[in-house]
């Protein structure tokens, strides 16, 4: 039976992984690593990955269809605050690879036997946490522009957005916010699903390593960001087919990432 020890590691001490200053080079490479580790067996990987755009479509169908116009674009932008999470298969995959393991894509799905199942789990409903937050507060970024109407259809939605000074303020200041929930959970997490799956050192010292990661290296973590919110957008044309594709080389990546930041367990 898995131990529920989230705080702390298996040991039940606070450990905090070194961690290695890195450079943009660092980034391409890594980039470079995840799609030869996708190059392997894409076709396993697309399948696998066709989940992200045929989630992508129905979120953006189900906003329609519900009147939620408001909150189809929070509703898309926060999909991909929940990227760590949808690339712990991934991770899994490039970490079994690396050790020379069998990279069957069934084995993504090796993460519920993890020990570190419970911190897995608690970081993740961190991150949804925060997605429904981001959301709450779209929704009242558009209130206090818009009031609480809803335009009728989407092309008065938009060209009320794009035609209008509210629709402009309402745009700079929900970029804005977006922008923050963005940088928290790629400060936060920029690491801490690939640690948690490599060692059981507990969701507190994950999360550690990953804001002592950004501290020491801002530059390269924010380029890496941004690196992934353009893929991303690149990954959602046309209809959000590129991310099934786009998805699991950046969740690859992610995970060579994570090698060049920490230093390994000795």
């Amino acid at each position: 039976m898995t131990a529920f020890h989230v705080m702390a590691g298996a040991d039940h001490t606070f450990s905090r992984p070194a961690i290695r200053k890195i450079g943009i080079a660092d980034l391409v490479d890594a980039l470079k690593l995840g799609l030869d580790d996708f190059s392997e067996k894409p076709s396993h990987y697309v399948f696998l990955c066709l989940m992200y755009p045929i989630a992508g479509i129905a979120l953006a169908i189900w906003s329609t269809d519900q009147n939620l116009l408001p909150l189809l674009f929070p509703l898309m932008s926060g999909f991909a605050l929940l990227g760590p999470i949808a690339a712990i298969g991934l991770y899994e995959i490039s970490r079994r690879r690396e050790k020379g393991m069998d990279t069957s894509w069934s084995h993504a799905f090796e993460v519920r036997h993890s020990p570190a199942l419970p911190s897995i789990i608690v970081a993740g409903l961190m991150l949804f946490g925060l997605f429904i937050v981001w959301l709450i507060v779209a929704q009242n970024i558009y209130f206090i522009f818009f009031g609480d109407g809803v335009p009728p259809t989407l092309s008065s939605f938009v060209s009320k957005i794009l035609t209008t000074r509210e629709g402009m303020a309402m745009m700079f200041w929900g970029n804005l916010a977006g922008f923050l929930f963005a940088l928290v959970v790629l400060a936060t997490t920029v690491v801490t699903f690939p640690l948690l799956l490599d060692r059981d050192v507990g969701v507190v010292a994950a999360i550690d390593a990953s804001i002592r990661a950004t501290l020491i290296n801002p530059v390269p973590v924010a380029v890496w960001g941004l690196m992934v919110a353009a893929l991303l957008a690149v990954g959602t044309i046309p209809i959000f087919a590129g991310l099934a594709v786009i998805m699991p080389i950046l969740g690859h990546a992610s995970w060579h990432l994570y090698r060049k930041l920490v230093v390994a367990q000795e």
